[in-house]
C-alpha cells in the first residue's frame, strides 16, 4: 500500500495547510472536494495555491465527494493508507435548525470511516474541536479541563455547532469499536488562527476581517482557546503515524485569549487599522439583552466569560516544538487578510 492520504475538506482554511504538511512530509495527498467546478476549475486553483506555498503538487491528486452522499467515498479511499477527515460544516451565523449543522457533519464522519475500514486504511485521523470539551457547561463550571471530559447537547446549552462536533466524535469513537475498524485518533482544535494561503478568509478569517473592518463598536466577553493553522497542521501529519496517537483524543489549544485581547494584538500588527478595530467588551448585561433579538448572540451567552485551562499536553507532544503564540498567530492572520483583499 503506498503513503496516500485521503484528506476530506483540502479546500478548507485548516485542509490546504494540512495538505501543504502532508506533501512536505512525502506523502502522496487525494484531496476531496464537494464541487471541483465544470471544468475543474477550484481543483486547477487549489493545485496553483498549493503549489505557490512550496508544495510539491505532483503529488496532489483530488476527488470529488459530498459529506451528504454516498456516490465517490469507497473510490477515493481505495489505496489510501490513511484516511484525514478534516472537513465538517462550520459557520459562525447558527441555523434555525441544528440539524442543518449535525446531520451533515455526522453523516460525513460515518461516510470516511466507511470509506477508510472499505480500503483497509491503517488509521483515521479526524478533526473535532475544543468545543467538543469545554462548551456549553452549567453551574459550576470547572476551571480546568482534559481530553476526558466531553461537551453534553443533551443539557440544551450547546450551540448548534458545538452539538454538530459532539455529536460527529461520539460517533467516530463508536464505529472505531467495531471490529475490524481502523484506528482513530482524534484532534481537538481550538479557534483556529494564522495565515492564509488564497483570498477567502473561511470562517475563522471572516471573524477577523469584521474585527478589522470596524464591523462592531465593542465585542462579547468570550474567551477563545486559540491554535495556530501551522501547528495544527504539523498536529494532523503527526497523528497518523505516533504509535501514542491511536485511540485518543488531542486537545490542540496552546492559548486562551479574550476577544478584546484579539483585538489588540491585531491593532499591533495593522497599525493603520487601529482605529477601526474594537477597543472595548461590552457588559454581559448588554449582550444578554441584545441576545433577545439575535439568534447568532444567543447561540453564545452560555460562553460569556468561561475560558478554562485545558489540559493540551497529548496536542503539544505530537506538536514536538514550542507552539506559536496566539498573539502572533492573530497578527499574521490579520496581515494576511489586508494583504490577500480579504477584508
Amino acid at each position: 500500500m503506498s503513503d496516500t492520504v485521503l484528506l476530506t475538506g483540502i479546500t478548507g482554511f485548516l485542509g490546504g495547510h494540512v495538505a501543504l504538511a502532508l506533501l512536505e512530509a512525502g506523502y502522496t495527498v487525494r484531496g476531496s472536494l464537494r464541487n471541483p467546478g465544470p471544468n475543474g476549475e477550484r481543483a486547477a486553483a487549489l493545485r496553483r495555491t498549493l503549489e505557490a506555498a512550496g508544495g510539491d503538487v505532483s503529488r496532489l491528486q483530488t476527488v470529488e465527494l459530498d459529506l451528504t452522499r454516498d456516490a465517490g467515498w469507497t473510490e477515493a479511499a481505495a489505496g489510501a493508507r490513511f484516511v484525514m477527515h478534516t472537513a465538517s460544516p462550520f459557520v459562525t451565523s447558527m441555523p434555525r435548525d441544528p440539524q442543518e449543522l449535525i446531520g451533515p457533519a455526522v453523516a460525513g464522519t460515518e461516510r470516511a470511516l466507511a470509506a477508510a475500514r472499505s480500503a483497509g486504511a491503517e488509521r483515521v485521523a479526524l478533526t473535532s474541536s475544543t468545543v467538543a470539551i469545554t462548551a456549553g457547561r452549567g453551574e459550576g463550571r470547572p476551571d480546568r479541563l482534559g481530553a476526558e471530559e466531553w461537551s453534553r447537547p443533551e443539557d440544551g446549552r450547546l450551540n448548534a455547532y458545538g452539538a454538530s462536533k459532539v455529536m460527529a466524535e461520539r460517533r467516530a469513537w463508536e464505529i472505531a469499536q467495531a471490529p475490524g475498524a481502523p484506528a482513530l485518533a482524534v484532534i481537538n482544535p481550538g479557534f483556529i488562527l494564522g495565515p492564509l494561503l488564497d483570498a477567502d478568509p473561511g470562517t475563522s478569517g471572516a471573524v477577523l476581517a469584521r474585527l478589522l473592518r470596524g464591523d462592531l463598536p465593542m465585542v462579547p466577553r468570550l474567551i477563545l482557546h486559540t491554535v495556530d493553522v501551522r501547528d495544527l497542521a504539523r498536529i494532523h501529519v503527526a497523528a497518523l503515524s505516533d504509535p501514542q496517537a491511536s485511540g485518543a483524543r488531542h486537545p490542540a489549544a496552546f492559548s486562551r485569549l479574550s476577544l478584546v485581547d484579539l483585538c489588540r494584538a491585531m491593532a499591533r500588527a495593522a497599525p493603520e487599522r487601529a482605529r477601526r478595530i474594537p477597543k472595548r467588551e461590552a457588559p454581559d448585561w448588554l449582550v444578554r439583552a441584545l441576545a433577545l433579538f439575535d439568534g447568532d448572540i444567543r447561540a453564545n451567552v452560555n460562553e460569556l466569560g468561561y475560558g478554562p485551562e485545558l489540559d493540551a499536553a497529548a496536542g503539544r507532544r505530537l506538536l514536538g516544538r514550542a507552539p506559536i503564540p496566539g498573539e502572533t498567530s492573530a497578527g499574521d492572520m490579520a496581515r494576511s487578510l489586508l494583504k490577500r483583499g480579504a477584508v
